[in-house]
């Protein structure tokens, strides 16, 4: 897809990749850029910097969702490339996760693309045209340790991407599934002391990406209109590759990663 004259929303945008998709998309010529986040002083910045649209919402619930679409819609006319780019910190654990823990993944990870999908959908088909893209992780094509929740709701937020692609294949609308490995992130920086931290970084050779090489491969990916946009595809993509033939292998080789990132 051309981005010339298009009107794209972010989500998750006041740091991190979703802050350097908006610089990166803002180079494209678009109509116009809506930057969207909780944190309504850090996206100003964002938006400053792109001349965009702030706006303040949590899209953990469908209301704040289509809250924030109209507003986006009332300022620069239909959505054409929804990136549903927000995202929570890797909680550590797994039966001591509380069912609030549970939720709360389930509705930023997944529910929030279920709902934007269902907000924008109907409109672009009758457009024939539209763009939806869903950040997921390498945790969605693998597992990442000791993160149970974190794993498990980015695995569904590809399964969803995967399906709608399949079942709208013929409308004209696209879409993508961004799955960042390794990235220097503010959520990064929150997990770097602990053991799923030690895990990522010691699980990819500690080859961290910066957030605007993330974004440069995202849009080159999504004007090549490419589902599955990677950001370390050789270790990622023979990890995957092990778990689908050699699973007892690959769940082996986890279960030592996830013991030597315990005992750092």
């Amino acid at each position: 897809m051309d981005f010339g004259g298009r009107h794209v929303l972010i989500t998750g945008a006041a740091s991190g990749i979703g802050a350097a998709l908006a610089d990166r998309f803002a180079k494209e010529g678009p109509r116009g850029i809506t930057v969207v986040d909780k944190d309504i002083d850090a996206v100003r910045v964002t938006a400053s910097r792109v001349d965009g649209l702030a706006v303040q919402a949590d899209v953990g619930g469908e209301p704040e969702i289509r809250r924030l679409i109209a507003a986006a819609e009332h300022e620069f006319g239909p959505v054409d490339v929804y990136f549903s780019n927000a995202g929570m910190p890797l909680p550590v654990g797994g039966v001591e996760v509380g069912d609030d823990g549970w939720h709360q993944q389930w509705n930023v990870h997944v529910m929030s693309h279920v709902w934007a999908m269902r907000a924008l959908l109907p409109a672009m088909i009758d457009r024939g045209e539209g763009y939806l893209v869903n950040t997921a992780s390498a945790a969605g094509l693998i597992m990442s340790p000791g993160a149970a929740p974190y794993t498990v709701t980015k695995h569904a937020a590809l399964g969803l991407a995967e399906s709608y692609a399949v079942m709208y294949s013929h409308t004209g609308v696209r879409f993508s599934c961004l799955c960042p490995g390794l990235v220097e992130t503010p959520m990064m920086s929150e997990v770097d002391e602990g053991p799923v931290g030690r895990a990522v970084r010691m699980g990819l050779a500690d080859r961290a990406l910066d957030p605007c090489e993330v974004a440069d491969i995202a849009v080159r990916g999504m004007q090549e209109e490419r589902f599955l946009l990677h950001t370390h595809p050789v270790e990622i993509t023979m990890a995957a590759r092990l778990r689908a033939v050699e699973p007892e292998i690959y769940l082996g080789a986890m279960q030592e990663l996830w013991t030597a990132a315990q005992h750092g």
